[in-house]
């Protein structure tokens, strides 16, 4: 089973302003009662859209954004992992922001979905860019550890291990399981709890 390389992710962005958005406010808990992560994505910020009518989520001019630019602290909260479910089958493939809680962080790569991070100043430019002209596309390049949007580029980072997961197309741990499942049969054979001893 092939698992998908990703060095560069390219789209039309969604800018979402404000710090310490959690998971609840991402996904808020009562639509977490199903078994699959299906339709997660139809209640995506489902309170803040209630409750601030003009939410960018709603706005016309980013819809089929699949790059959202996020604040400080994005995802922190309880360690829910329908959050970045909800966001990756909303269509975004990567997220970039000032800072993200680590289990966001860790579950956002665990699906594919890069978390890249840049400092304030280069967050706020590039959300106001995107807020001047919608239609604007980013590119992600994760080899060169660069945003771009409007011929301006933008150092992000992005720790060495998931970077090097997402290049190798390694970030994936079931699919790499899979992958090797003869190997993981034959360990099992020899663990003393496996095999009833």
């Amino acid at each position: 089973m092939a698992i998908e390389r990703i060095a560069r992710v390219n789209g039309r962005a969604l800018p979402l302003r404000g710090d310490n958005i959690d998971t609840d406010r991402i996904i808020p808990a009562r639509f977490l009662r199903s078994v699959t992560f299906e339709g997660l994505e139809d209640h995506l910020f489902e309170d803040d859209r209630v409750q601030a009518p003009g939410h960018p989520l709603d706005q016309p001019q980013f819809k089929g954004a699949t790059i959202l630019v996020v604040n400080a602290n994005f995802g922190c909260g309880s360690s829910r992992e329908h959050a970045p479910q909800a966001i990756r089958r909303h269509g975004f493939r990567a997220v970039i922001g000032q800072s993200f809680s680590e289990i966001f962080f860790g579950n956002a790569v665990a699906l594919g979905m890069p978390c890249v991070t840049a400092k304030a100043d280069a967050i706020n430019a590039l959300m106001a860019a995107i807020e001047a002209e919608p239609t604007r596309e980013v590119n992600v390049d994760l080899e060169g550890l660069t945003a771009w949007c409007a011929g301006t580029r933008y150092g992000v980072m992005l720790p060495a291990a998931a970077r090097d997961s997402f290049l190798a197309g390694t970030w994936d741990a079931t699919a790499l399981l899979l992958d090797k499942f003869e190997d993981v049969e034959g360990v099992a054979k020899q663990l003393p709890y496996v095999k009833g001893w």
